[in-house]
Order: C-alpha cells, then sequence, then structure tokens
C-alpha cells in the first residue's frame, strides 16, 4: 500500500509540473501540443515495446521442454495470482538477469537470461520469477508508460521554452516584462525541468521494483528465497555484465548497470541491500541476521 501511494503521489506530483510547464510555455495550446507528441510515441511504445526489447536482447521463446522447471513454476505462480500464464523466453547472456514485459497480463512475457539458470537453485528461481509475474500482476508496463509520457511532454515544453527563449528572450519587450532576472530564471527552469522530470520518473521505477519485491514474495510465499537470488545476482552480474541498453535497464530484477558509478537518485533500481533488508522483516527475522 505504501509502494502504491508513494507511486500515486509521484505521478500526481509529474502531473503538477507538466500543467505548470505547459501554461508557462504556450497555456493550452503548448501543454496540449507536448501531451499529443509524448502520447504518440509512447502509444507505439506501449503496444510494440515487448516485441522491440525481446528482439534487442535476442531472445528466444523458450520450449517447455527446454526448462520444465521454468515453465512448471511460471505456471503455479500464474494460478496462483489469477493471471494467464505468460510466455518464456530465453537470453542468450552469461549474466544472471530476468526481466518481465507487456502492455497487459493477456499480452505478457517473462524472459530469463542463460546465467540465472545456470547459478539459481529452484527456490531460488521461484523468488524471481514470482518478483517478475508481480511486475506484470500490478500492471508496472503501464505505470512506466504513463510516467514517460508526462516525463516526455515535460521535456518537449522544455524545448520549446529554450527555443522561445533562445529567439525572443533578447526582445526589448520581453525584458520589459520579465526583466534580466526573469529570463535568467526561465533558463534555469528550462534547463532543470527535463532533470527534475527525469528523476521523479526514476523515483517511480524504484518505487515499483519495492512493490514487486514485496508482492513476489507474498506471491511465492517465501520471501527469504527472493533475498537469497538478489543478493546471488547482484554479486555475479558485476563479475558478469550483460551489454544492456540503459534505456531498458529499468526491466531488469537487479540492475544490468549497477556496476557503474551512478548516484543512487539516478538509478532505476533501489540498493541490493534495501532490498534484501525488507525481505527479511517481511520474513520477521531480525535486521542483524540479513
Amino acid at each position: 500500500m505504501v509502494q502504491r501511494l508513494k507511486t500515486f503521489f509521484l505521478l500526481s506530483l509529474l502531473t503538477f509540473f507538466l500543467l505548470f510547464m505547459g501554461n508557462l510555455v504556450g497555456g493550452k495550446v503548448g501543454l496540449t501540443i507536448a501531451l499529443v507528441m509524448a502520447g504518440l510515441m509512447n502509444f507505439i511504445a506501449y503496444f510494440f515495446s515487448d516485441k522491440i526489447v525481446l528482439a534487442m536482447y535476442g531472445a528466444r521463446e523458450l520450449s517447455p521442454e527446454e526448462a520444465p522447471a521454468v515453465h512448471r513454476i511460471i505456471e503455479e505462480l500464474s494460478a496462483s495470482a489469477g493471471i494467464p500464464k505468460p510466455k518464456v523466453y530465453l537470453v542468450p547472456s552469461p549474466s544472471p538477469n530476468a526481466f518481465a514485459t507487456g502492455r497487459s497480463p493477456s499480452h505478457s512475457a517473462v524472459a530469463v537470461t542463460e546465467g540465472i539458470l545456470r547459478v539459481l537453485n529452484e527456490r531460488e528461481l521461484r523468488g524471481v520469477l514470482a518478483h517478475e509475474l508481480s511486475h506484470i500482476l500490478n500492471r508496472d508496463t503501464l505505470v512506466q508508460v504513463v510516467a514517460a509520457t508526462i516525463a516526455g511532454a515535460i521535456m518537449y515544453l522544455a524545448d520549446m521554452l529554450r527555443w522561445g527563449l533562445f529567439f525572443f528572450g533578447g526582445s526589448r519587450d520581453n525584458e520589459r516584462d520579465s526583466g534580466i532576472g526573469g529570463i535568467i530564471g526561465l533558463i534555469a527552469l528550462a534547463v532543470l525541468a527535463p532533470i527534475a522530470a527525469f528523476l521523479v520518473q526514476m523515483a517511480i521505477s524504484r518505487s515499483r521494483e519495492y512493490l514487486a519485491d514485496e508482492s513476489g514474495a507474498k506471491l511465492c510465499g517465501d520471501p527469504l528465497s527472493l533475498a537469497s537470488a538478489l543478493k546471488k545476482i547482484a554479486g555475479l552480474s558485476q563479475k558478469v555484465p550483460l551489454d544492456a541498453n540503459p534505456a531498458t535497464s529499468h526491466l531488469f530484477i537487479v540492475n544490468p548497470l549497477s556496476g557503474s558509478s551512478i548516484l543512487s537518485l539516478f538509478s532505476t533500481h533501489p540498493p541490493i541491500e534495501k532490498r534484501i533488508e525488507r525481505l527479511y522483516k517481511m520474513a520477521g527475522i531480525p535486521l542483524d541476521l540479513a
């Protein structure tokens, strides 16, 4: 519930920021143009992103004969969650990781890497697959598309503001109405607005990861299985990195870019230590054992 409320608050913050920027740049007209452009791009991404992402990583559909344990676990967990069984894909990479994609529970897929099938035992794999199915159950793809649409519109408005200042910022009328301080403020807003939108978007992504951890742990009934898997994946994925596109890093259960020196504010995932700590709390185990 806490993570859902946090997501609602962050989406509301993005929406408020969008309305403010739209009114500042061009009133209702500027806001409408930005929303239409961002919405069109994300409409395409919403319906075709699963195919694009799977093709990007060279994933192929994994048959039940090739991985009976994976299919059995997903079938059992899907039945428990009350959703159709998603398609299962294999990513040809030795780096241990997994992700879920698709626009709805009835149009979804779970992808696992060759590496994760090698290093996890069945109990840990069950925790990971429960996490990924929770992303599908919680409709995180939809949430991310909404966030991306609003953030994209804010970035378009910021571009419009920058171009407007470039062509008209130095005019006498503008200087008389706003003053030099006002122009500087608009320039700062045009630069900082996309950064702020991006930070809020990343915060939404981290919130959904926490929610998927919590939902996944409840779905499989074993929080420690996911905690053990996260600890193992995080350590091995840094030794055997995945050649991932930064634009899709939020999809994976562990950030494939976590080996790079990026600040937590700019990360799509919460710190592994905090995720594990929360899972141990769910299991009722003292924190000093985590």
